[in-house]
């Protein structure tokens, strides 16, 4: 199902969104990877750890039915839920959320042909940079476009100009698509096969999605250093100078152990 598919007129009285909310159990282990593959097959957006979204068609709610039915056959639970998003994100955001789902979704996760630029574009992305916004600057800056500049922007309302790239904000060229983080969207767009970005980006995703996926022992020294950073310089590109030593040296660190 396109992300984009038009609700009939018909149905126009009703709420534009369907949730799936689950909860798995821990065991087997295969029933995550086999729930988060479904939805990603069906170009659901993630809009929290257990809640995904899609437009509110027929056939959507014919699909999570079905993927409910396995949940539940598998010792988990799950409830369909129409719903109107009223704060906390807007339905232009969702719409993006859903068209690089589509995206994702339609390539197989992988693109055929590793996204490039020229150098020395402009990247933009929402003021007050943490975690994912000044990992993927230092990725941008060390392994994408070395003559990178950044611009700060507002998160809503921003419309990119000639010549630039916007991340890790709602309708960005690069941002959060399914379970990865932008820098993890980063490494997968651009082709970056590199064990030790690999790993860096496994301490980003945990510390931005907050779910311990991946569970490295350092992530928790990077959180506390990255919001040392963020409570000193209320300044980004201060947060980005400070932050981009930090990414340096934890790469050194997984250079140095083989990742």
């Amino acid at each position: 199902m396109a992300a984009d598919e038009t609700i009939p007129q018909e149905d126009a009285g009703r709420a534009p969104w369907l949730l799936l909310i689950h909860q798995l159990p821990p065991k087997p282990d295969y029933l995550r990877v086999k729930v988060r593959r479904r939805l990603k097959r069906l170009g659901a957006a993630a809009i929290k750890q257990t809640v995904y979204l899609l437009p509110n068609t027929d056939e959507a709610l014919e699909d999570l039915q079905w993927l409910r039915q396995e949940i539940e056959a598998d010792g988990g639970s799950a409830l369909i839920a129409e719903a109107t998003i009223v704060e906390g994100i807007s339905d232009e955001e969702i719409e993006a959320m859903l068209d690089a789902s589509r995206r994702d979704s339609e390539s197989g996760g992988e693109t055929d042909v590793p996204d490039a630029v020229t150098p020395g574009r402009t990247w933009v992305t929402r003021t007050g940079v943490f975690v994912d916004r000044i990992a993927s600057a230092w990725l941008i800056k060390r392994r994408i476009d070395p003559d990178a500049r950044f611009k700060f922007v507002p998160a809503r309302g921003y419309v990119a100009r000639a010549r630039e790239l916007r991340f890790d904000m709602p309708g960005a060229e690069y941002t959060h698509v399914g379970e990865d983080c932008t820098f993890q969207t980063l490494l997968r767009r651009f082709a970056i096969h590199d064990r030790a970005l690999g790993a860096i980006g496994e301490v980003v995703h945990d510390i931005d999605c907050k779910d311990e996926k991946f569970g490295r022992p350092e992530t928790v020294g990077i959180a506390t250093l990255l919001r040392g950073i963020a409570q000193a310089c209320p300044d980004d590109r201060s947060r980005l100078e400070r932050g981009f030593q930090v990414f340096d040296d934890l790469l050194a660190y997984h250079r140095s152990r083989r990742a």
